[in-house]
Parts: structure tokens; sequence; C-alpha cells
């Protein structure tokens, strides 16, 4: 029996369960179970499909700041797990990546219920095997609900092949 890779993982518990009645509450509970600290702000999966991540954070008091409005690490950390999510989702199996740069750059107050976006399209296994690690830059905006982008996340992603043991 072979265990799954990351990428598998997550794509396909996802295919399984959010077309199921409480597939979406079950999988964003197996999400924020694997990754307590991403799961934290309990942000909530709304679409996942190779190479795409639709994120909602809902303003609680969990996530809110002295201003009255979310707080500033809350947004990179909804940033950081929606890059990740559309990353991992898009990526070979033969290929695990880390991040080791997060910055978010701050438009306006975050209030209400925010989504988080981020589309990418994952480099080839071959060209990351070729050149044994890789760079790789993602961003993932943050919308509220009038539309307008309140924060960008951008991350730097190390990308390296997948060491068999």
């Amino acid at each position: 029996m072979t265990s799954k890779s990351a990428t598998e993982f997550i794509l396909s518990t996802w295919n399984r369960l959010h077309r199921l009645p409480g597939g979406n509450w079950l999988f964003n509970c197996l999400l924020r179970w694997y990754i307590p600290y991403s799961g934290s702000i309990k942000a909530r999966v709304l679409e996942l499909k190779p190479g795409y991540a639709r994120l909602e954070l809902r303003e609680k008091r969990r996530v809110r700041n002295h201003l009255n409005s979310v707080h500033a690490l809350a947004l990179a950390n909804l940033g950081e797990l929606t890059s990740g999510l559309a990353l991992l989702s898009g990526m070979d199996d033969k290929v695990r990546g880390i991040p080791f740069r997060i910055s978010t750059e701050y438009y306006k107050k975050a209030r209400g219920i925010l989504v988080a976006k981020c589309h990418v399209t994952a480099p080839g296994a071959d060209e990351i095997h070729r050149n044994e690690n890789m760079d790789f830059r993602v961003s993932a905006d943050i919308i509220d609900e009038d539309g307008e982008v309140v924060a960008t996340t951008v991350v730097d992603w190390r990308l390296a092949p997948v060491k068999h043991v």
C-alpha cells in the first residue's frame, strides 16, 4: 500500500467530499486538523481544483484586532493557505513545496465576509527535477463583500522533487 502525496490527498479528499451533504464542512474540519495553525482562523474552502483555490473567512472575534477589523496576520494566514492549496492542488505528486517568504500588502481595513482567491499554473515536475530546487512565486488576493481587494499575499515557495526513502 502506498501513501498519497499531499497533492493527491488534498484533491482526492475534496473531490470525494464536497458534493456530499456536510462534505464541505467535513473537508474543512480535516484541513483544520491537518494544518492546526492555518486552521486557527477557521477559513472555509469554497472551491478547489487543480491550480485554483477560493476560501472564505468570516469576521469573528477570534480574527479581529483592536481596530475592530480583521487582524493583519489573519489575512496573511488566509493568503498563505489559499496560495498553498492552489499550488499543491496543481502540482505533480512527485514534487513538494514549502513556503520560505511571505509578504502581505494591506490596502484597507478588512471587515465582514472575505474571500481569498488564487489561480496558479504550477511548473512541471520535469522542470523541477532538472533544477533540483526551484523558487516559485504565488499570490492570493483577498476581497471584501464590496468586491474590493483589501490585501494581497505573495508567497515564495521552494519546490523540490519528492525524495524516496
